[in-house]
């Protein structure tokens, strides 16, 4: 592990994590690529068991907010979606090394960090409104529209018939 680099994994919290195609090349700039992610994803969440509670694909970045595997460790979930996506498209090398890594300890942090998220297509002028971009956890949020990854979210607890654990409310934010 690099110097000064720390991850507060194990710990049971949420993560907020952001990781970069190489270079911050825009690998992720058209629908084929976003499929080929969001298809490895979904496969990574169901063999490494983990939640995931939001995410948004750029061109050239993800953002994810997602629970600690219980299978295995983050680290290693996040590897094998890394090397699942770069297998599948051409690019060479398709991702930057490293993850940037954020525990999310509150249910303020866990809106907040789904509200950047939502609202990074909005700010890099890619989409008018949050639900207009595809390739995020937004629409769920918004509508309960299922995609090729589960989101765990009020809408899906409702549909298991079971509520959500203490904590976890998350709420649109107008910014």
């Amino acid at each position: 592990m690099p110097r000064g680099l720390v991850r507060y994994q194990q710990t049971g919290d949420f993560h907020f994590l952001t990781f970069s195609c190489y270079q911050r090349k825009p690998y992720l700039h058209n629908a084929s690529a976003r499929e080929v992610f969001e298809a490895s994803l979904e496969q990574t969440r169901i063999r490494y068991r983990f939640v995931v509670a939001g995410y948004v694909l750029m061109p050239e970045h993800v953002h994810m907010l997602v629970s600690e595997p219980r299978n295995g460790e983050l680290m290693r979930a996040i590897q094998a979606l890394k090397i699942s996506v770069a297998r599948r498209l051409t690019e060479r090398p398709f991702w930057q090394k490293r993850y940037y890594d954020f525990n999310v300890h509150s249910s303020a942090k866990v809106s907040e960090k789904l509200n950047y998220m939502h609202n990074n297509p909005v700010k890099r002028g890619l989409v008018a409104d949050p639900e207009d971009w595809p390739w995020s956890s937004c629409r769920h949020y918004q509508t309960g529209e299922r995609s090729t990854i589960e989101i765990e979210s009020f809408w899906t607890a409702a549909k298991r018939g079971y509520e959500l654990p203490k904590g976890f409310e998350v709420r649109r934010t107008n910014d």
